[in-house]
């Protein structure tokens, strides 16, 4: 009986999650930051790295739902969740995390970018630490000639969910300010101590934007 109730559960619930996160957004006001990132970017055709914190994976879901990209979501069972509620979006998907199939993910990734196809992942990786840039954007960036575009969102009311990075969400009738940063590239090559450069310039700036974002609701973090 279990094991049916968490078959049913792995079909029913991303698709019940993906409604809910419609209809509350159907009832927010968003404003918009840096839409001249997006319009010389993603507006203009130009395929581009998607980057952004894991707290913020609900928002960007719906954000982003038109913009037909390509996300690495972890191969452990709670990414199955997630997986299927990027499909419900209408996203693909490839899986892998640090700890599994994680080459073989950043390789699909590559591919794609260099198909002319817009990637994603989330950036502090599904296990954190939270706001910690892991390398996986930078080596996409590298190899396949794409730009990232990292990526914020704040809201004035929201809710969290009990994870490592409080994963939030924000409630109905709420005002939610998303902002797409400055696209930068990543020169062909890098490896050793320029990773680590790159990575860090791509941690700080998300967390500019992050802090950017909520300041606008009088908070320092989420």
């Amino acid at each position: 009986m279990k094991k049916y109730l968490k078959k049913l559960a792995i079909y029913v619930l991303p698709v019940l999650i993906g409604v809910a996160v419609r209809l509350v957004y159907a009832t927010c006001k968003i404003r918009v930051h840096g839409a001249e990132n997006r319009n010389n970017t993603i507006g203009s055709g130009k395929a581009v790295i998607g980057s952004f914190w894991h707290y913020s994976l609900l928002g960007m879901f719906y954000h982003c739902r038109k913009d037909n990209a390509v996300i690495m979501v972890s191969s452990s069972a709670d990414g199955e969740y997630i997986s299927r509620m990027l499909e419900h979006f209408g996203f693909k998907t490839v899986r892998g995390s640090r700890n599994k199939k994680g080459v073989q993910a950043l390789k699909d990734l590559v591919k794609a970018a260099r198909n002319g196809e817009n990637t994603a992942l989330v950036t502090d990786g599904s296990q954190g630490p939270e706001r910690v840039a892991q390398p996986g954007a930078i080596l996409i960036a590298s190899m396949s000639g794409t730009p990232i575009v990292p990526m914020a969102w704040a809201a004035s009311r929201y809710g969290t969910i009990r994870s490592w990075d409080r994963t939030a969400f924000p409630k109905p009738f709420s005002t939610v300010d998303l902002v797409y940063g400055e696209p930068f590239g990543v020169p062909p090559g890098v490896k050793g101590d320029a990773v680590e450069t790159y990575r860090l310039e791509l941690e700080q700036r998300l967390n500019a934007l992050y802090h950017e974002m909520w300041a606008l609701h009088g908070k320092k973090v989420h």
